[in-house]
C-alpha cells in the first residue's frame, strides 16, 4: 500500500482534517477520515433501520449469515435460497425499501469523485451491522449490472480489519485497518477484487456501542 497526501472539498463550515489517501490497488483508494465531517449518518442509519429492521439473511446454500443487514434506496440486496440479487421490495415487510437519505447519497458521490469517479449516483445502499465475533468472508461484488461504476464503502463505529485480496480467491489478502469515518472506494481494474472483513474484535464505540456499521453504496440497476 502506498500513501499519498490528498486534500478534499469539505462541507461548508467543516474544519479541515488531516486526511490521507491509501492506494489499495489500481482504481482503489482508502480515504481515511473522509466521512467524519458528514453530519447525520448514524442518525439517518437508525431511521432507515427503524423502517427496514436489521435481519440475518440466508445464503443460497441455506447457511445463515452472521452479519445483520438492511438496505435503502431504489433497490436492496437480498440473499435467500433463490440466490443473490437486488429487489425493489423488502421481503421482510413487503414494502419498498426506505428512501436513501441525502446524507448518504451526498457522501457517496463526494467520496467517489475524490477517488476519481465523478458523477457516481448510487441507487442502492447495503447497511451491514457487525458485532464482535462476526466477519465477512472473501467475496466479489458482482450482482450489479454495470461494473464500470465503483463501490463506495463507509465504516462507522468499532474499528475493523478489511481484507483486500486479488482477482482470484486464492490470492492471500492484505489486512487493512479501518477506523470510524474511513471510506474505501474501488472500481476500474479493482472493481471485482475479492474482499472481506476479518472477525470483529470486542469494544465499545461512544456512539454505536458494541457495533460496527458499514454503508456500501452501489449502482445496481
Amino acid at each position: 500500500m502506498r500513501m499519498i497526501p490528498a486534500t478534499f472539498d469539505l462541507p461548508f463550515g467543516a474544519q479541515p482534517l488531516d486526511l490521507r489517501t491509501v492506494m489499495l490497488g489500481e482504481g482503489a483508494l482508502l480515504l481515511r477520515g473522509f466521512a467524519l465531517p458528514a453530519e447525520g449518518l448514524m442518525r439517518d442509519a437508525l431511521a432507515v433501520t427503524s423502517i427496514a429492521p436489521f435481519r440475518q439473511m440466508s445464503t443460497p446454500g441455506g447457511r445463515r449469515m452472521s452479519v445483520a443487514m438492511s438496505n435503502c434506496g431504489a433497490l436492496g440486496w437480498v440473499s435467500d435460497l433463490r440466490g443473490y440479487r437486488y429487489e425493489p421490495i423488502d421481503p421482510l415487510g413487503g414494502q419498498p425499501w426506505p428512501d436513501m437519505p441525502n446524507s448518504f447519497s451526498d457522501l457517496a458521490t463526494r467520496a467517489a469523485s475524490a477517488a476519481g469517479y465523478p458523477g457516481f449516483c448510487p441507487d442502492a445502499c447495503l447497511i451491514n451491522r457487525y458485532q464482535p465475533g462476526t466477519r465477512l468472508s472473501l467475496h466479489q461484488d458482482k450482482d450489479e449490472r454495470d461494473f464500470s461504476k465503483p463501490i463506495v464503502s463507509v465504516s462507522l463505529g468499532l474499528p475493523a480489519v478489511f481484507l483486500w485480496g486479488g482477482i482470484s480467491r486464492s490470492v492471500r489478502p492484505k489486512r487493512v485497518p479501518l477506523a470510524h469515518g474511513d471510506v474505501v472506494v474501488f472500481g476500474g481494474a479493482s472493481r471485482l477484487i475479492y474482499h472481506g472483513v476479518r472477525e470483529l474484535d470486542g469494544g465499545i464505540h461512544p456512539d454505536l456501542g458494541p457495533y460496527r456499521i458499514n454503508l456500501t453504496f452501489r449502482s445496481a440497476s
